[in-house]
């Protein structure tokens, strides 16, 4: 995909149009398009809510509440996923403020999700997080034991739709993307989020239902 990751375009409201036109052309109507909007003000995603993108992932749970309570209830079309490591004392938080929650890998995460659901009376989506690359710096429940984790979900009644996975960087993804699309049809699981800024095309063509997009949309961080 030529030139959407360079960092010559700033976000500004044209950079934005720029960025999200040439996104939704090569993505297409195979996955929905989730802005990674890590760090990014209030006004970009103002901006890009305008624009028309309605999905949006947030790393932390305590950032994600500095910034979206206020633009969730004056924009009710959003929808809000939780994209990063969550802490069991975050679960309630989580419940309350995210529509989906991507990162489920491990029994006492889903145990704490299903009693905020409970007390809540809230019931977002649920992702179970694969480390497929059994990387021990990063979250996600590794390939042999999704299975269980899967049933575990299912068992407290939690809504799991799907799979998320972060390959190891700087290796070919595409092995990563097929072992979780497998797994997903082996559990009877519809959704895959895979692919960001630098292989999401890769992970569209393995079956990506969602891909997080950072960089190639708002642009570098500064």
């Amino acid at each position: 995909m030529k030139n959407i990751n360079n960092k010559s375009n700033p976000t500004t409201i044209d950079g934005l149009q720029t960025r999200l036109n040439d996104l939704k052309l090569h993505i297409g109507p195979r996955a929905r398009l989730i802005g990674a909007s890590k760090t990014q003000p209030k006004e970009y995603l103002e901006q890009s809510i305008a624009l028309g993108l309605a999905d949006f992932g947030e790393n932390r749970v305590q950032e994600a509440q500095e910034k979206w309570p206020a633009l969730k209830m004056a924009h009710p079309q959003v929808r809000l996923h939780l994209i990063g490591p969550l802490q069991s004392n975050k679960a309630e938080d989580a419940v309350a403020l995210f529509d989906v929650i991507q990162t489920v890998d491990r029994e006492k995460i889903a145990d704490a999700l299903a009693a905020a659901c409970k007390k809540l009376g809230k019931h977002p989506a649920f992702l179970v997080q694969v480390n497929t690359g059994e990387e021990p710096q990063k979250a996600g429940v590794a390939p042999r034991d999704a299975h269980t984790l899967v049933t575990h979900c299912r068992d407290l009644g939690l809504n799991v739709t799907g799979l998320m996975c972060v390959p190891p960087s700087d290796v070919n993804p595409a092995p990563h993307f097929a072992l979780l699309a497998k797994m997903a049809r082996e559990f009877a699981l519809n959704e895959l989020s895979m692919g960001m800024s630098s292989d999401f095309e890769v992970a569209i063509r393995l079956g990506a239902t969602m891909v997080r997009v950072g960089t190639a949309l708002f642009g570098e961080r500064g």
